[in-house]
């Protein structure tokens, strides 16, 4: 059963005004030697990243988010702030400080100006596949379905204290980046890396490992990355997006698809990022135009006999009732500020962390 590992970024944010809170060297060291292993600096100062272990079940990974979670919140308890997963911050200052470290001196040298907004925060998810061309194969796969994984899991409706009428602002912030959204089709391998190298040699990006392609080999692991998704509210939303990620990588009943382009697939996203579960998206299956609804349910059949084998079947079918029921990240975001105000987010924030 094939290995993963979830990789999830964290914002701390002033407990009373939501405005992102750079941490000073002693703190971030205090947190990092407190919470452990798979926690480390992200490209801000106020920002954290965790990754697992490889996991192999749902339940080892849940595990390992939960005490993550936990530990963040509780260190955040203490100090006044808050660790919130939410995908953008409610209000972001212009005014942030890069983590010192070769390679985000290169990317801030890089990217310039677009630091200044560049508050992101996704949620990554590798796949082991262990053959070099499958890799590739199953790339081309995931790329047509980036957009209904994107429709579900938008959790970044705000932007400078205001709905910025997208479910996903951080993907909109994420575009601005060089070779970002969906890659092209690649022939092997070797049409990936020679992709790859031309980006590098033309200096669109530093070194292999800034691709912001939402679907890319690891440079480190046996690997395909997902990187579509915004950080999730709460680990089963996380959870979810792990077990679709995973069926999809591992199931050959989605090969047949209609091969889209690289403008189809990213009008999709932009859509996907605007909408959220509401946007219509081109169908992979036949190129048609869809409701991301139904694109769902297409996506759930094909993958049922590849989720009922690894387990994770009546795990999908609740986290989708639940979406229909209670929304996404993104309409429970404005939902609690539409109630409550920033009081509203601040409770939401701190649900999604809270020790046991």
């Amino acid at each position: 059963m094939a290995r993963f590992g979830v990789e999830e970024e964290f914002v701390l944010l002033d407990e009373q005004t939501l405005v992102p809170s750079a941490m000073s060297s002693e703190t971030r060291e205090r947190i990092l030697d407190e919470v452990g292993g798979g926690l480390t600096p992200e490209y801000l100062t106020c920002q954290l990243e965790s990754a697992t272990e490889p996991a192999s079940t749902i339940t080892d990974a849940r595990t390992q988010l939960l005490r993550t979670r936990g530990a963040l919140g509780a260190i955040a308890a203490e100090q006044g702030v808050l660790v919130a997963s939410t995908g953008t911050p409610f209000i972001s200052p212009n005014r942030f400080v890069v983590s010192s470290s070769a390679h985000y001196d290169a990317v801030s040298a890089q990217l310039v100006e677009i630091t200044r907004e560049h508050e992101v925060n996704g949620l990554h998810i590798h796949v082991e596949v262990p053959d070099d061309e499958e890799r590739v194969r199953v790339v081309n796969r995931v790329r047509a379905w980036l957009p209904p994984l994107l429709a579900l899991t938008g959790n970044s409706p705000f932007a400078h204290g205001r709905d910025s009428g997208f479910a996903s602002w951080r993907s909109i912030l994420i575009r601005r980046l060089p070779a970002s959204w969906s890659p092209p089709h690649f022939r092997d391998l070797t049409d990936y890396r020679a992709h790859v190298e031309q980006l590098v040699a033309m200096g669109a990006i530093a070194e292999t490992s800034s691709l912001s392609w939402s679907v890319r080999l690891s440079e480190r692991f046996p690997t395909v990355e997902v990187r579509v998704f915004d950080a999730q509210l709460t680990v089963e939303e996380t959870l979810l997006a792990v077990a679709l990620t995973r069926a999809l990588m591992l199931s050959d009943a989605l090969d047949d698809c209609h091969r889209l382009g690289v403008d189809a697939i990213d009008a999709s996203l932009w859509t996907a990022a605007r909408y959220g579960p509401d946007a219509r998206l081109v169908d992979p299956s036949n190129g048609e135009i869809t409701a991301a609804s139904t694109l769902t349910e297409t996506l759930l059949h094909r993958l049922r006999p590849t989720l009922a084998h690894l387990g994770d079947d009546d795990l999908v079918t609740e986290g989708l009732a639940r979406i229909r029921a209670e929304g996404t990240g993104a309409q429970r975001q404005q939902a609690a500020y539409a109630q409550n105000g920033s009081a509203g987010l601040r409770d939401l924030y701190r649900s999604s962390t809270r020790p046991d």
